[in-house]
């Protein structure tokens, strides 16, 4: 793909004081952050691999599959030219070349696949993906959530197997013929929302594990994948099925796509309303355990989730610091205004307590993949991370966006994008406030977690979970910002330099971006997390 270089030199005037392209910085080696995470942790050994990524993502060409993908969404075909139904989802081929780009490195595989740091080596893979177009994130994830689902499911081996293959293959046919496959999910209906219980699509047994679903989904992720985790009430209850695109005759399966959604972000990915009518499907899991069995893909989907939150933070911010070193105001770089470098410093210690506790809820799925003892506490970790990452998500990306000024409200700049997609993840997976409940339930309900978790938040716990019996359902949201922000703290001054868990003190007491930080400070915090590289 040639990549469009322009004029320099106009009739009517001398073009001056632009910010040179950020496109073709290198995003792992511009981030030593996500370096430290690689290379302490478990996954080090696949540090050449996410690097080999980063570069391949770094390059202009790719940044430019990523705008393409995004300025054109994909399109619903119902029916061929003969008037057959078909329901195909077209894509621009950039969204494509995007997707090969991410199997190929193993990013929905990798957990499953490497002996030991596959979680940490997803989510650096994640984190990289999600800054250069966040819309391809979504078949990933769901592809690598649906793997444990699937694992030891009478007649779904090769199903998992070629789920995990680091390769892409859009074609739509069925598995058999397939050299891999992506997954998607179907659960969400109108009248239900997120109470799951309230689904209403029937399943109809009709011999061993096999059933017909009717019904409704409201929310269809990835509709052009080879096939979704479903829920729908079987003559037990509520319960988890393996729903194809493709019947096991070879026929397609009775599914009916109503229409896409019009997103205000995330408008590269499709996401569709569904019909079924006595589409075939395969049980995974006992009649009425539906919630119970998806919650294992949920519980991953609410990983990448936090991780895509501290991605989009990440290259929000450094898009801003990229600016104000290039750009000249009354005198000189706006990085050297003392105001302009207090905000920035403020954002990159935003930026790194969310990836520092993102990027450790990565670390303990790993931990309990190893030791199910921890498996209670990595459920809880990631539920923190999910709900407080995407908190601060929007307001990051709205500080790095002013610091551009004007420039950051044109399309151009990469910000509207970063901000039409900041608010999405926390509405994914579970919004705010059922992600709170959770907690809260989780919290009183189980022992190991609590105990666990206190051990992980050291000193500060005692303070964070005084009366926690005593905490009700409306107290949720003041239980899930404690604890995300007194684990960030504990994070930090474990994992960073004193002046940053000292600044992040003063974050968290309130104020706007920029309050708490002092001259002094703001160099040094934000070479700290953005170094200069002769760019």
């Amino acid at each position: 793909m040639n990549v469009i270089r322009p004029r320099r030199s106009l009739t009517s005037h001398r073009v001056t004081n632009q910010v040179p392209p950020f496109e073709g910085m290198d995003l792992y080696a511009s981030d030593p952050l996500l370096a430290r995470f690689v290379e302490a942790g478990n996954a080090a050994a696949q540090q050449a691999r996410v690097a080999e990524f980063a570069a391949q993502l770094s390059t202009p060409e790719t940044w430019e599959l990523g705008r393409l993908a995004n300025r054109n969404p994909p399109q619903l075909r119902r029916f061929d030219h003969c008037g057959q139904r078909i329901d195909e989802v077209e894509f621009h081929p950039a969204y494509h070349q995007l997707m090969t780009l991410a199997f190929e490195a193993g990013t929905a595989g990798a957990a499953w696949t490497e002996p030991s740091g596959g979680h940490q080596l997803h989510a650096a893979l994640e984190y990289l993906l999600c800054q250069v177009e966040a819309g391809v994130c979504c078949p990933v994830t769901m592809s690598y959530a649906a793997a444990p689902v699937l694992a030891g499911v009478p007649g779904l081996d090769a199903v998992r197997e070629l789920l995990l293959q680091p390769a892409y293959d859009p074609s739509s046919q069925p598995m058999e013929a397939k050299t891999a496959l992506t997954m998607g999910m179907a659960m969400t209906e109108k009248q239900g929302g997120s109470d799951l219980r309230a689904g209403t699509t029937k399943a109809q047994p009709i011999g061993g594990d096999n059933y017909l679903l009717t019904g409704h989904k409201w929310f269809c992720s990835a509709p052009m994948s080879d096939a979704f985790l479903a829920l729908a009430q079987a003559p037990g209850g509520l319960t988890c099925f393996f729903l194809p695109r493709w019947r096991p005759d070879g026929e397609r399966n009775e599914l009916e796509f109503q229409r896409l959604k019009d997103k205000l972000g995330n408008r590269s990915n499709a996401s569709a309303e569904l019909e079924l009518h006595g589409a075939w499907a395969q049980r995974i899991g006992d009649e009425g355990a539906g919630v119970r069995t998806i919650i294992e893909m949920v519980h991953h989907t609410r990983l990448d989730c936090s991780i895509a939150a501290a991605g989009l933070m990440r290259q929000a911010f450094v898009r801003a610091v990229h600016h104000a070193r290039h750009r000249r105001a009354f005198g000189c770089r706006l990085i050297e205004h003392d105001l302009m470098a207090r905000v920035l410093a403020d954002l990159a210690v935003e930026v790194e307590a969310t990836a520092l506790m993102s990027f450790r809820a990565a670390e303990l799925c790993d931990a309990a993949a190893a030791d199910p003892a921890l498996q209670p506490l990595a459920r809880l970790a990631v539920a923190v991370a999910k709900y407080w990452a995407n908190k601060r998500c929007p307001i990051v990306v709205v500080e790095a966006m002013e610091c551009l000024g004007g420039a950051g409200y044109i399309e151009d700049s990469l910000l509207p994008r970063l901000y039409r997609e900041a608010p999405l993840n926390g509405i994914w997976e579970g919004s705010g406030n059922v992600i709170c409940l959770d907690i809260l339930r989780t919290m009183q309900r189980q022992p190991a977690a609590l105990e666990l978790f206190t051990d992980e938040l050291g000193d500060s716990s005692t303070r964070v979970l005084n009366g926690l019996d005593q905490l009700g359902p409306g107290d949720a949201r003041q239980l899930a910002g404690g604890l995300a922000r007194a684990w960030q703290g504990s994070l930090l001054a474990r994992r960073s330099a004193p002046e940053v868990g000292a600044a992040f003190a003063h974050r968290v007491a309130g104020g706007a971006f920029g309050e708490a930080i002092s001259a002094a400070q703001a160099p040094v915090l934000i070479e700290r997390l953005c170094p200069e590289l002769g760019q």
